[in-house]
Parts: structure tokens; sequence; C-alpha cells
């Protein structure tokens, strides 16, 4: 199995923007908080089902594993739109993730 990076995920979010751009709001800096709201809820689901059946079921337990996984994607999407919507480029999120990274492999 390949990898799956930021920037494949960016061009499928703008292969749906675009096939939707009539029934969803258009991605823009203004619109990049309700997409993060969109996220949250997306978050909760996750939560919930981690809740609902414990950590080991979501772990190892097929049809929840696959719900759990479900879900996440839904959070990437989100996640992703945001991205779009502030101008967030793959590599941009890689500078700042690797200095974060660094940070924290000092931080104690």
């Amino acid at each position: 199995m390949t990898d799956f990076g930021i920037n494949e995920m960016q061009q499928m979010q703008k292969a749906l923007q675009e096939k939707y751009k009539d029934r969803w709001e258009p991605i823009s800096p203004e619109v990049g908080k309700n997409k993060l709201l969109w996220m949250i809820g997306e978050i909760g689901e996750v939560i919930d089902i981690v809740k609902k059946n414990g950590g080991e079921a979501a772990a190892a337990d097929a049809d929840v594993r696959k719900d759990l996984v479900e879900e996440l994607a839904d959070v990437l999407m989100y996640y992703n739109d945001v991205m779009l919507c502030y101008g967030i480029s793959a590599e941009e999120l890689k500078k700042a993730y690797v200095e974060k990274f660094e940070k924290n492999m000092k931080r104690w």
C-alpha cells in the first residue's frame, strides 16, 4: 500500500468542493470557522464510538473499527477543508509540524 498524504487528500477535497459547489459553502477564510465546527462534531462522533464500545473493541472488533476509521476519515476531510479555507499548503503544515516535533522532543 502506498503512503496517503495531505496533498492527495487536498486534491480529493478540491474535487468534492467542485462537484458540490452549488450545494456547499465555497472554500474561503470566512467559511473556515464553519468547517472547524463541523470537524469538532465529527471528533465527537469518534469519541462516542470509543465511549460506547470501549478502546479494546475500537482497536480489535472489525465492525467497531470500521465505524471508527470512517469517522476519522470525516475528521480528516473537514481538517483538509479548513486547510483549504485558510490557504495552508502541505509544505507549510509539514514545516510547522517538524518544528513542533523538534520543540516537543526537547521539552522534558
